[in-house]
């Protein structure tokens, strides 16, 4: 070969403003100010890696002494100056990395060439390559020179980690901020030089070059370079992927087309493929988030600009968009960075990936009851036969009713439960046809019948153990209501009881709401008084919010009282002491162990011992 080879990324260098690429905002408002003669004595281009920023800083440079600009605004290439600098030999272009002189001499000795005047053109341009490197004394050394500079020099400091520079810099330039490169304006460089270099690439295959380089343009001419010379020119989208040790985002729509069906043994498949062929699990996981999100970009027209990719690749896109929910995406999403985090720490990171997998694909099939989802609705079967009571004794009934003195007692229930009757063994031996016309003015009728229609009415579900119907009841603030209506349509159980089993039922209940503090210590120190007839009780509390709290749970306390004594007629009136009652404490567990201490100094002893004590 006659000529030297030069890699791509010096070789299509931009010299002039207009072949900047990504750039057109930014190398505007530099020509507008080199026009117009409004220069700046210090600048700070800042921004990612590979996006241009020390090639302006060159180009601008050049541009201010050129003799005979061109009336866009560029260098003409042609006078002394711009030949000077075209082969490398200008001395009004001085070049400092910060990188590796960051220390105060090379900023002295930069200060003293500061002092010497341009030879031929108009200014010295200082160009400081990565200037967050520079120690706390170089800037510190460099802040008057900065501020006060000749007229002729003009200081151009570039570097990617601007909060590193110290104030004080930072208040003395103008900051410019070099964005990111776009994969269609690296795609357009690439193509450009694949006509100059007479290669020939397949748009896909430059796509993911673009991809890779991650928005600097140096960054994929170097990859460029390193594709071509293993395809000897001609670039494929599989040897691109071959090269770059890139996924075929193929395998990502086969796992969505698993999502959708559900299918989880074909999903773990297409992991362990990927898998085979050397791909680390956390590359993989973090591709699949990638594009779950551009699915969801590409879901709407409004956001579908935000996909960086050729329009082939965006179409394919747009099109599994639309077999999914938004929700999906947003609780795919979730989980693949739920396994982005826990990753490192995982003992087995291909079961973390797997059970990722698995909840993928239950999220579009899974079935989600709102039943199952809804705490608060209980299901509760209505007794088969309910007991009648003693005056419903005299009518006409069945013979095989047993009497009420076998009854039982009906077992405690949640408060929040409805109240039902003990189930008699010789209702399940009726068959459901013969017992539908005596039970005609039978409660159990009545409540399978059409009832006034309640806030939270019940709904008859199948019942998987018999053909007794099942209601669906909504625990509501219209609990007090709906237990009326119930108690209108069946017998009122009127079983005696005393004094002290109605106290048993009554701690019974605190025992069974541990978590209702305050409504435990008002039913503690209140105890229910006998009033005027066995079933007539009444509470006297300390204060209005203790009686309305008490109100609050009330249908509940006297359905749990009900169903525990098996009598409906029992009364509870709440009212307000007249005079001030003295309620006990709610202590805390430091309170309780200090009392213990106080009453018992032994105890004190003991903890020092074995070394006790809270935490």
């Amino acid at each position: 070969m006659s000529d030297k080879y030069i890699v791509s990324a010096r070789k299509y260098r931009p010299s002039t403003f207009r072949s900047v690429v990504g750039q057109q905002s930014l190398t505007h408002t530099l020509k507008t100010a080199i026009a117009s003669g409004r220069l700046a004595h210090a600048y700070l281009f800042c921004g990612p890696r590979g996006v241009g920023k020390t090639t302006c800083a060159r180009i601008f440079a050049k541009t201010i002494n050129c003799e005979h600009p061109t009336p866009e605004g560029e260098a003409c290439n042609e006078c002394p100056s711009c030949v000077a600098f075209n082969e490398q030999r200008s001395y009004n272009i001085n070049e400092l990395d910060a990188a590796s002189n960051n220390s105060v001499d090379n900023i002295r000795d930069l200060t003293e060439q500061v002092r010497i005047p341009p030879q031929t053109g108009r200014y010295r341009v200082f160009i400081i390559d990565e200037v967050h490197m520079l120690s706390q004394a170089a800037f510190n050394a460099f802040l008057k020179t900065l501020e006060e500079p000749p007229e002729y020099a003009i200081f151009i400091l570039a570097t990617t980690e601007k909060q590193k520079v110290i104030p004080t810099i930072l208040s003395r330039c103008q900051i410019y901020d070099f964005a990111r490169i776009t994969v269609p304006d690296i795609v357009q460089q690439l193509q450009y030089v694949c006509e100059q270099e007479n290669i020939e690439a397949e748009p896909a295959a430059l796509n993911v070059i673009a991809q890779k380089a991650d928005g600097a343009m140096r960054d994929a001419l170097s990859i460029f370079d390193q594709v071509a010379a293993s395809t000897e020119g001609h670039i494929t989208y599989q040897s691109a992927l071959d090269n770059l040790n890139v996924l075929d985002y193929d395998y990502y729509f086969r796992l969505v087309d698993t999502f959708l069906a559900g299918d989880v043994m074909q999903a773990l498949l297409i992991y362990k493929e990927i898998r085979d062929k050397g791909f680390d699990s956390q590359f993989f996981i973090n591709g699949l988030a990638q594009h779950l999100r551009d699915l969801m970009v590409a879901s709407t027209p409004q956001t579908r600009k935000l996909l960086e990719m050729n329009d082939e690749v965006a179409q394919q896109y747009g099109v599994q968009s639309t077999k999914l929910a938004p929700q999906f995406y947003y609780r795919a999403l979730d989980l693949c960075n739920s396994c982005d985090l826990n990753y490192r720490n995982a003992s087995s990171k291909q079961l973390l990936v797997e059970l990722t997998l698995v909840k993928l694909c239950q999220l579009v099939v899974a079935p989600q009851p709102q039943q199952a989802a809804q705490p608060a609705i209980k299901k509760i079967t209505p007794a088969a036969a309910p007991q009648a009571a003693p005056k419903q004794q005299q009518q006409p009934a069945p013979a095989a009713q047993p009497p009420r003195a076998q009854a039982a007692p009906a077992p405690q229930q949640q408060p929040q439960q409805q109240p039902s009757s003990p189930q008699q063994p010789h209702a399940q031996a009726q068959p459901p046809q013969q017992a539908q016309p005596q039970q005609a003015p039978h409660p159990a009728a009545t409540a399978a019948a059409p009832m006034p229609r309640p806030a939270a009415p019940g709904h008859p579900v199948a019942s998987p153990l018999g053909n007794k119907p099942r209601i669906m009841v909504n625990v509501t603030n219209t609990q007090a209501q709906t237990v009326q209506t119930q108690a209108a349509t069946k017998p009122q159980r009127t079983q005696p009881f005393t004094a002290e089993q109605l106290l048993e039922s009554w701690h019974a209940y605190i025992d069974q709401h541990p978590q209702e503090r305050a409504l435990v210590t008002t039913m503690n120190y209140a105890a229910p008084q006998r009033v005027d007839s066995d079933e007539h009780y009444e509470m006297v509390v300390g204060s209005p919010t203790e009686k309305n709290n008490v109100e609050e749970h009330k249908a509940e306390i006297m359905t749990f009282l009900s169903n525990a004594l098996n009598n409906d007629r029992i009364m509870l009136d709440v009212k307000v002491s007249e005079e001030p009652i003295e309620t006990p404490k709610i202590l805390s567990p430091r309170e309780v162990v200090e009392q213990i201490k106080s009453h018992n100094p032994g105890f004190n002893q003991f903890l020092k011992d074995f070394e006790l004590g809270l935490a």
